[in-house]
């Protein structure tokens, strides 16, 4: 009997510790975001992303335990010009009926030997091309606001090829070269709040 309380105990401290080790963040959207920028002819037009989500599990104990998912909706591409951003939806670009979200979902977190920055890796998925990328992913740290509510910051920033993802419509210059660059520069700043356990029912 003795036995039988001691690995109840035991396994009541373990949950009680898995469910401590884990927060979920949600992301914050209205204090996020995702933008990206690339060459047109001589210099770089900018756009972004309006429409995004996901959540990040944080283990403080242990951070390679941690995990992050993110999707963006593909029809919230926004570059300040209608007619370009209907194009960039088109199945020249993101061919959005076809493939409406990019995704990205964590499968490994190793720290550096830079303190807050982790290296990030996953599947991302764009255009219907799923490939694995290791994101550069600084910490910018946790505050608690003024109702109480805690709130964990994130950073990163990657240089895509666009035709790594099918990506590929360009159009040649008379004078030689393309119209369009192929590297796509994207950063992405994560604003999360905790979400609070829902009481059991």
């Amino acid at each position: 009997m003795k036995k039988l309380i001691q690995l109840v105990l035991i396994a009541t401290l373990a949950l009680f510790a898995t469910t401590l080790a884990a927060d979920t963040f949600a992301i914050d959207k209205n204090h996020s975001e995702a933008s990206f920028q690339v060459r047109h002819f001589v210099t770089k037009v900018r756009g972004k992303f309006t429409d995004f989500g996901g959540a990040i599990n944080i283990d403080q104990a242990n951070p390679s335990a941690s995990s992050v998912e993110f999707t963006i909706k593909a029809t919230s591409i926004d570059t300040s010009n209608a007619d370009r951003d209907k194009h960039l939806r088109s199945a020249d670009f993101f061919d959005v009926e076809k493939n409406p979200e990019i995704t990205f979902k964590s499968s490994k977190i190793a720290a550096t030997k830079t303190k807050d920055l982790y290296e990030v890796t996953g599947t991302l998925t764009m255009h219907g091309v799923a490939k694995t990328i290791t994101l550069p992913v600084t910490s910018l740290g946790s505050v608690k606001d003024h109702q109480g509510n805690s709130h964990a910051g994130f950073e990163t920033h990657i240089t895509l090829n666009r035709k790594d993802y099918g990506i590929n419509w360009n159009r040649a210059l008379d004078t030689g070269g393309f119209m369009l660059g192929d590297d796509v520069d994207v950063t992405i700043n994560i604003e999360s709040v905790l979400k609070k356990a829902q009481p059991a029912p």
